[in-house]
């Protein structure tokens, strides 16, 4: 059985001292001493700031002594040279937060990062530089994935642990052996990590069968997804001179929900025995998820096997986590929080009371405007752009063209990424989903001049998969009808990022709307607007995105965290394409996230 071992930390507040970290024969070495790293992962652009430290707080309740974290190329440069490191993508703040509870980090800048995240973290407007090829040697990749990663050594290169700060280790790349097998590409990653003044312990972290092709020389490989002790042990030594330390890199204790399927839950007594088990052993473990939190915005990511087409994932990243999604324990963390005390020499803390939770009634959005009357200027081209090629991240884009004495006909719209409605003279005439492959729809045309409108949605670029560099977004084809191609557009972006300046009226004429509301609190709670009667949109509280909502779920509520309501006046938002006549909703104080409609 391991050793029980003690977290020895800095006293938050005071000066920090440097400390060191390093690679024994089989265990990590901290300041010279064994140490077990018992890590949960939790992505800060996931939580609210606000919630921040109470979700430390319950890490260190459950016994770990490190928290993993992914960093998101596309939260810190969301345009081209234009970074942002306030807010919540303060990620230095995170850390230093971390550091202030006692706990460690790993931190996995990678850049790519897959993560169930838009495009796997990276920007959308990469995809506009002709010719760069993500994950590659390709030059132009190269200069803005360094300029990229010195940016980021400047936030968190003084964070590391030689420097008096808490973070241990740094992953460079990430489960790169799934995805190609050039070493030389990896030693280029490993030498901007460097040269962005990244010099504490560097890995590299893959699933066992593809580790051989994603380790690098003078790296500790840690492998993903294994389970046994003696195999962990056997796959490290192999690929690291016959040495440990032994770590998982990510160990699913549960999985990730996509629309139109299945919640995805497990036996919480299963992996507390499997946790057992890697602990006795002394193996080193970073468990993915601790706390997977609300991908908010427009920010999920979608996968598309060859397989499989194309799935794109829920707002809610609950993950059957031992933490759920608003940051309560939950059964899987009491029985991990017994098995973590047998392996930790101090008693843990206590855990703190479950959050408050609030229902709220019936709320009544009478404000309504038709989207159609909200449009900005557009863009006027030949043939339809596409949303990078717009400058557009996120969101929707209406494409508008006429036709003139044209017959009914089949329209077909070639790469539709990745949903539409399609509208003829303003009235709905049917729907196009990636998901399902319809990219076709029969239209009934009138004589005359008939306006044609297509509403495309980005639900999210791949973030996994074969299909990573096809990520473009909107219309990237042709449109068809009757097989003549459609010519002459108007586009109209519509990324979403400002609700604040749409002018309401009270009526909707059937077309995708916006719906908002005003309703008085007495108290604050977290709580979870019931979007089952609703058909498919995405919502706002008092001007924070609260993600994406659809009928098919299994995802059927919006997680609004307390610390985004106020006593007295809130303001909701809604924008629904399907149902637009529907203006009632109420808040429920559980979530519901396992209810398919199909």
């Amino acid at each position: 059985m391991a050793c029980c071992l003690t977290l020895a930390f800095i006293t938050a507040g005071a000066q920090q001292a440097a400390n060191t970290f390093t690679l024994g024969d089989s265990v990590f070495l901290l300041n010279g001493k064994p140490f077990q790293v018992i890590s949960g992962e939790i992505h800060y652009p996931r939580v609210p700031r606000e919630a921040w430290r109470q979700r430390l707080q319950m890490a260190k309740a459950m016994g770990l002594n490190t928290i993993g974290t992914y960093v998101f190329w596309n939260v810190h440069e969301p345009e081209k040279d234009k970074f942002s490191f306030s807010g919540n993508d303060d990620i230095a703040a995170f850390v230093k937060m971390a550091q202030e509870e006692g706990l460690w980090v790993i931190l996995r800048p990678s850049p790519y990062v897959c993560a169930e995240w838009e495009f796997g973290g990276y920007p959308y407007w990469l995809q506009n530089e002709k010719g760069l090829i993500v994950r590659s040697k390709e030059k132009q990749y190269l200069a803005e994935y360094k300029k990229y990663i010195l940016e980021l050594g400047r936030q968190l290169a003084p964070l590391q642990v030689n420097k008096g700060g808490n973070i241990l280790m740094i992953q460079v790349e990430n489960e790169y052996g799934s995805y190609g097998s050039d070493k030389e590409y990896l030693a280029i990653n490993r030498d901007m990590f460097i040269e962005a003044g990244f010099d504490g312990m560097l890995y590299t972290c893959d699933p066992a069968k593809d580790i051989a092709k994603g380790t690098l020389p003078g790296l500790l490989p840690a492998v993903n997804g294994v389970m046994n002790p003696a195999t962990i042990e056997s796959i490290i030594r192999q690929h690291h001179n016959g040495k440990g330390p032994f770590i998982v890199a990510e160990w699913y204790p549960a999985w990730f929900d996509w629309w139109g399927e299945p919640h995805h839950t497990v036996s919480a007594e299963k992996y507390a025995a499997e946790l057992d088990t890697l602990l006795a052993a002394g193996m080193s473990v970073n468990m993915y998820m601790f706390h997977g939190g609300t991908t908010r915005g427009f920010m999920n990511g979608a996968n598309c096997y060859d397989t499989s087409f194309y799935e794109p994932q829920t707002s809610s990243y609950d993950y059957d986590a031992p933490l759920n999604e608003a940051g309560n324990a939950t059964h899987k963390f009491q029985l991990f929080r017994s098995v973590i005390q047998k392996y930790t020499a101090a008693p843990l803390p206590a855990v703190p009371p479950a959050k408050k939770t609030i229902a709220i009634p019936e709320i009544i959005l009478k404000q309504a405007v038709s989207l159609f009357k909200n449009l900005p200027q557009p863009v006027n081209a030949t043939s339809p752009l596409s949303f990078e090629k717009l400058g557009q991240a996120y969101g929707y884009v209406l494409y508008r063209t006429t036709v003139k004495n044209a017959a009914a006909g089949m329209l077909a719209v070639n790469g539709l990424r990745d949903y539409a409605l399609v509208f003829v003279n303003g009235k709905k005439q049917g729907v196009l989903d990636r998901m399902k492959k319809q990219d076709s729809l029969w239209l009934k045309l009138d004589p005359g001049t008939q306006t044609i409108d297509i509403l495309v949605e980005n639900m999210g670029r791949i973030n996994f998969g074969p299909n990573l560099l096809k990520n473009e977004k909107g219309i990237v084809g042709n449109v068809l009808l009757n097989g003549k191609e459609l010519l002459n557009w108007e586009m109209f972006s519509l990324p979403m990022s400002a609700i604040d300046n749409i002018t309401y009226g009270n009526a909707a004429n059937g077309q995708p709307v916006f719906r908002k509301a005003e309703f008085n609190l007495s108290e604050t709670g977290d709580t979870y607007l019931d979007m089952s009667q609703w058909g498919k949109g995405c919502a706002w509280i008092n001007g924070h995105h609260l993600g994406r909502y659809w009928e098919i779920g299994p995802q059927q509520t919006l997680y609004v965290p307390a610390e985004w309501l106020k006593k007295g006046k809130n303001e909701l938002v809604v924008f629904e394409m399907l149902k637009p006549s529907v203006d009632k909703l109420n808040a429920l104080e559980k979530p519901v996230l396992d209810k398919l409609k199909k």
